[in-house]
């Protein structure tokens, strides 16, 4: 998959779980830009995120990001090792 298209998927999955259509993720958002993004809505990206790409995530590797280039790194490695 090719990190547009890894983008693209994640970008869904944001606008499903934050119910916004027009939500647009880059790199460097973090949780504090987005209204709403709470504890729930955390596990919610990460549990779609695991059905999306077919990818497990540890507690820690969730805890320890900072922001959705982060969060594309991961995932993206995640595939790669599969």
């Amino acid at each position: 998959m090719n990190p547009q298209e890894l983008h693209d998927r994640l970008q869904e999955i944001f606008r499903q779980v934050f119910d916004s259509e027009t939500l647009m993720i880059r790199d460097e958002t973090t949780a504090a830009e987005i209204e709403g993004w709470d504890s729930l809505a955390q596990i919610n990206l990460v549990v779609g995120a695991e059905e999306r790409f077919g990818v497990r995530f540890q507690t820690a590797e969730i805890r320890s990001l900072k922001n959705v280039g982060e969060f594309k790194r991961l995932i993206a490695g995640k595939l790669a090792a599969s």
